[in-house]
């Protein structure tokens, strides 16, 4: 249990962000499950639309920390390769 002022203050600020960082996740997972999805359904054009919406999403969770830059980067290579492979 915190004791001094500034240990509350700090336990409130990680409450408040670790909510903050749950939302944030599990809105970048649902748009990463949209374009999976999508391309498991074989859609190529609504992968695109879903892809074209998750990758802003991505590099902001990458902005604010969640996950490294290159980790997102990484994720929306992957994504955009198998949207590309559905073509061929």
């Amino acid at each position: 249990m915190a004791n001094t002022k500034s240990a509350k203050k700090a336990a409130r600020q990680t409450i408040r962000r670790t909510e903050a960082n749950k939302a944030r996740r599990s809105r970048m997972r649902s748009y990463a499950r949209k374009v999976e999805e999508a391309i498991a359904a074989g859609d190529k054009a609504a992968a695109q639309a879903a892809l074209k919406d998750a990758e802003p999403v991505l590099a902001r969770t990458a902005q604010k920390g969640l996950l490294h830059r290159r980790t997102a980067a990484r994720k929306v290579s992957r994504l955009s390769k198998r949207i590309s492979a559905m073509g061929a």
